[in-house]
């Protein structure tokens, strides 16, 4: 199978869309397949804003990198420029099977009708609530607009692909159909309970506090300053991996937590199986990685009970949801497992095998059903399509 893989973020960008897509070129390339990227790139440069400071291959597959502009306020986020014949020329010169639109919007948008012009079947995934962080963003009058162009992508993809019952649910209120389930996959080898380290303990609370961890972009749609409610528990420690452009300010509202920064790789594992407690307050979640991340590693998890982590945390068993915008709550579930050391081992080791065989590849093998099935449904309406011209 030839599949043109389209992401609207990349490398060296790394974030829930980045992952995903290195997962499913690495399950492609063992599998025997080939694939094409199609991706912004870092910069702009030169007389002729060509790319640069990009991967050309990634998994063994080449990758083509669009000039793209920073996001206002972002500058790590890169919005792809282009036009639709551009991107419908990089298609038809690989002559793809199926194109992945891995989060469509401004690029991935671009591809969804490039390839409707060249007969090409697509898979949307649908894998970030954009039109939720108009309102973080204070532009809420931006939110219906947003929701009618999420709204578009979507009714024009062959086949569309979300990752949790919360997201389903949107598509289906908005009337989109050939919707289907497709989760992620989780690396318990990197998210390993055994890679708890004494040392990162010893660094980010030196004191022998329990620490309270949570991962992810410091950006407002991730409510990061909602865990001031927990950075005076008495004998913990609010830790605090990532990095993005609310760093700063975030130093200022949460003066007792640690910062770790940005970490990847083995770092990232032993950080996340080095917390005693996982939080995450961010309300526009349409899955949440970093929740299945925790409990790989056996930490129990405190999230808002909204969105994806609806489906992750079974309240009172693998964690607590606490109520959308109730601080006092967040706190209060917190306390119940901070300050039980049994209940909280008995929630971890519930955490642990409630993600047991979410491997990436079961999640990929998926996948690939799935662009059958969207190769199946194009290639059933362009047959239908034929017979009604014939019959004119």
């Amino acid at each position: 199978m030839r599949v043109a893989v389209v992401a609207e973020s990349f490398l060296p960008h790394m974030n829930g869309v980045t992952n995903s897509v290195i997962r499913v070129l690495r399950h492609l390339r063992r599998r025997g397949h080939e694939a094409l990227v199609i991706a912004p790139a870092q910069s702009w440069s030169g007389p002729l804003w060509a790319a640069e400071s990009t991967p050309e291959e990634v998994e063994g597959f080449p990758v083509v990198n669009l000039p793209a502009l920073p996001l206002n306020g972002y500058p790590n986020v890169r919005v792809a420029a282009g036009t639709v014949a551009r991107v419908r020329r990089i298609l038809a010169g690989f002559s793809p099977d199926v194109v992945h639109v891995a989060s469509p919007f401004v690029l991935g948008w671009r591809a969804i009708q490039a390839a409707q012009q060249l007969g090409l079947p697509t898979i949307s995934i649908y894998q970030t609530e954009i039109p939720a962080y108009a309102g973080r963003y204070g532009l809420p009058w931006l939110e219906d607009v947003l929701w009618n162009h999420v709204k578009l992508m979507h009714e024009s993809s062959t086949v569309n692909l979300v990752p949790s019952s919360y997201s389903m649910n949107q598509l289906r209120e908005l009337g989109i159909r050939r919707v289907h389930y497709w989760r992620r996959g989780v690396d318990q080898e990197q998210f390993n309970p055994s890679r708890r380290s004494a040392a990162f303990r010893a660094q980010a609370a030196p004191n022998g506090e329990n620490i309270i961890g949570f991962v992810g972009r410091l950006a407002a749609e991730k409510q990061v300053a909602d865990l001031a409610v927990l950075d005076n528990l008495p004998g913990t420690r609010l830790v605090i991996v990532g990095s993005g452009p609310l760093k700063d300010e975030l130093r200022a509202k949460l003066p007792n937590a640690y910062f770790a920064g940005f970490l990847g790789g083995n770092d990232l594992g032993e950080a996340v199986a080095s917390f005693d407690l996982f939080v995450h307050p961010g309300e526009s979640e349409t899955f949440c990685q970093t929740i299945q991340e925790a409990m790989s590693a056996r930490v129990p998890v405190v999230a808002v009970g909204r969105g994806g982590p609806l489906d992750l945390v079974d309240s009172s068993r693998t964690g607590w949801l606490y109520k959308p915008g109730d601080l006092a709550d967040l706190r209060s579930r917190v306390q119940d497992l901070m300050y039980d050391d049994v209940k909280r081992e008995a929630f971890a080791a519930a955490a642990l095998e409630s993600v047991a065989g979410r491997t990436w590849e079961a999640i990929c093998d998926q996948l690939i059903e799935h662009y059958e099935r969207a190769i199946h449904v194009k290639s059933r309406h362009l047959h239908t399509e034929a017979l009604s011209w014939m019959d004119r």
